[in-house]
């Protein structure tokens, strides 16, 4: 699933095509991805600017001067394609712009979603009311993270990936942080001291800065809006790495937490 490196990669992609400009043509080719396109979606944008682009942990914001945001998630295999020579059966929402320009969104899987909300409204729209802070909100320092894990016994990993406790962090960039941090992932919460929660909040935005410099990570399915292939993948420590080498001469394992594949060095994290 794509991470928040992905999804910023996406937004940045979009934003060279699509700020400052007005909506000529705006197209749904099926009625629905994870959930129903909203029925007025073509109607309510067409004609609309393009005023702002963003993000909200795992969420694309398209905001327009008509007081209205487009919202979109990318769900498993969901990406943009901007200007592509001729549209195939998964791209199923159609944008053109006002100098000619082209994006589709193709999502093979159709587990991605596509929302319009009013843009004051944004904040107590139920998915992101119920959103922890972003993962790279620099408040997040060793504190912020002993105060939320006070009292939790749960494994440290797992609640990375609560996005009621802070959004945006997904599975590779969890296991990434932790083994940055030498925090083993199976190691409970509030046990964690403050030091090495110190290292953890130095770790998860760097992590991610770095993914997001190298424009995500192309495992199945993710590519940015212009094609091109994430290659953060390259630089793993630990994921998707299991029996292969850490430098400090033991090899990765692997671990099932929540249904989830875990990768950790146990010399490494404690």
């Amino acid at each position: 699933m794509p991470e928040l490196p992905e999804v910023e990669t996406t937004v940045r992609g979009l934003a060279r095509v699509l700020d400052g400009r007005r909506l000529a043509r705006v197209e749904t080719r099926r009625s629905d991805l994870r959930r129903a396109f909203p029925q007025d979606l073509g109607q309510r944008l067409t004609g609309a600017s393009v005023i702002s682009l963003g993000r909200r942990a795992k969420y694309g914001l398209i905001g327009t001067d008509r007081g209205d945001t487009m919202v979109f998630h990318l769900g498993m295999s969901g990406h943009w394609r901007i200007d592509p020579q001729d549209l195939g059966p998964h791209d199923h929402l159609l944008i053109d712009t006002d100098d000619g320009r082209r994006l589709v969104l193709n999502d093979a899987r159709r587990f991605g979603s596509v929302d319009l909300v009013a843009t004051d409204d944004l904040a107590e729209w139920p998915p992101f009311a119920a959103l922890g802070p972003d993962a790279l909100d620099p408040d997040l320092d060793a504190r912020w993270f002993k105060r939320a894990f006070e009292g939790r016994r749960a494994p440290i990993k797992p609640l990375l990936l609560d996005q009621r406790i802070i959004a945006g962090l997904g599975n590779i960039y969890a296991c990434e942080a932790l083994f940055r941090a030498g925090i083993h992932p199976a190691r409970t919460a509030d046990s964690i001291s403050l030091a090495r929660l110190a290292r953890l909040a130095t770790a998860i935005p760097a992590v991610l800065g770095e993914a997001v410099a190298a424009g995500g990570s192309s495992l199945r399915d993710f590519v940015s809006p212009d094609g091109m292939l994430g290659y953060f993948s390259s630089r793993f420590d630990v994921y998707d790495r299991e029996g292969k080498p850490c430098p400090c001469g033991g090899a990765v394992n692997r671990i099932v937490q929540g249904g989830r594949s875990t990768f950790y060095c146990p010399s490494c994290q404690r």
